[in-house]
């Protein structure tokens, strides 16, 4: 594995764990629907965002089959 696909790959795990974190405190959040909606909202943009980040950085580890 060479370097940037190794920080790509330090990156993939981060980003999962703080995939999951986001998951666990929406959760949290979930259960009093009355607490603070704005914050839900803010955090499943995130959570979506970063799903996105995830999978991209997935495609660029994935080698090139058509080469």
């Amino acid at each position: 594995m060479t370097e940037p696909e190794s920080d790509l790959s330090a990156q993939l795990l981060q980003l999962q764990e703080r995939h999951r974190q986001l998951d666990d405190e929406i959760q949290r959040l979930e259960l009093f629907p009355y607490q603070d909606q704005l914050q839900l909202r803010r955090l499943k943009k995130e959570k979506l965002r970063i799903k996105d980040v995830i999978e991209r950085i997935r495609t660029m580890l994935i080698p090139d089959l058509d080469a």
